[in-house]
């Protein structure tokens, strides 16, 4: 006799947790014919997420039954992400959910910023999308996507905008300014759960070593790229972060 008005009740307590505002996902036709715009520096990497051999599924662990309430924000940046990765870029969609995983994985670490990391791991390389890659620095690109097309959290716009060290790369491609204008940095303790999950995630959704994370990023850019310089200079924050994310996990476990 109970069970509808509960089940109501239920819907209701979901579609309030909701951000505001529209949010509309792209299908799969409309994403597919977004026109590729990056810069030159850039394109080879997102022939190479194409061309390359596609990219096995990731296995992403089952959301906690206790977190259900809070997992509105994660499921919808899922959604996004696929729609704009997974068949245009399959081997940075594999990428991207292997980051998810590790997200949920620090869920009991995370407490009530579960959703929002999960979500912002599922977005954080959208940039490369082609049609959405302007700048050539996939974070902002990123960032101003969700801000100005899908009316995004703005702490998720932040944690977008300046994961794994971004800044950096920022001052490479001279946009530093306009990144740091257009988007505050995201809280340590956020910024630096993102760039653990991001740095510990092999091209292909694998967890690895940070160290071995970093060496390949290297070796596929070469050492003259501006990518490569930049992670080179990062290398000590993002070492900073991960162990700062380890022990916390494994104080709490």
């Amino acid at each position: 006799m109970t069970t509808r008005p509960r089940l109501r009740a239920m819907i209701s307590f979901l579609i309030s947790m909701l951000p505001a505002g529209t949010r509309r996902i792209p299908d799969r036709a409309e994403a597919a014919s977004l026109k590729p715009t990056c810069i030159a520096d850039d394109r080879a990497d997102a022939s190479e997420d194409v061309f390359r051999r596609h990219a096995r599924s990731v296995n992403v662990p089952p959301r906690l039954p206790s977190l259900d309430r809070m997992t509105a924000l994660a499921s919808r940046a899922e959604h996004l992400a696929q729609a704009l990765l997974q068949e245009l870029l399959p081997r940075r969609w594999a990428h991207v959910q292997g980051v998810a995983a590790r997200a949920r994985s620090l869920a009991p670490v995370l407490g009530a910023d579960a959703d929002l990391l999960e979500a912002a791991a599922w977005l954080h390389d959208i940039g490369y999308a082609p049609g959405l890659a302007v700048t050539g620095l996939h974070a902002l690109d990123g960032a101003r996507y969700l801000r100005d097309a899908q009316h995004a959290d703005a702490m998720l716009c932040r944690l977008v905008a300046h994961h794994s060290c971004a800044i950096i790369e920022a001052r490479e491609r001279g946009l530093a300014d306009v990144l740091s204008l257009e988007f505050d940095p995201a809280p340590y303790a956020l910024a630096s759960v993102l760039t653990c999950c991001d740095m510990t995630t092999s091209p292909d959704g694998e967890l690895v070593p940070v160290e071995q994370r970093l060496a390949e990023i290297q070796d596929r850019y070469g050492p003259a790229h501006l990518v490569s310089q930049s992670i080179q200079r990062a290398t000590p924050m993002i070492l900073g972060a991960v162990k700062q994310v380890h022990n916390k996990a494994v104080h709490i476990a």
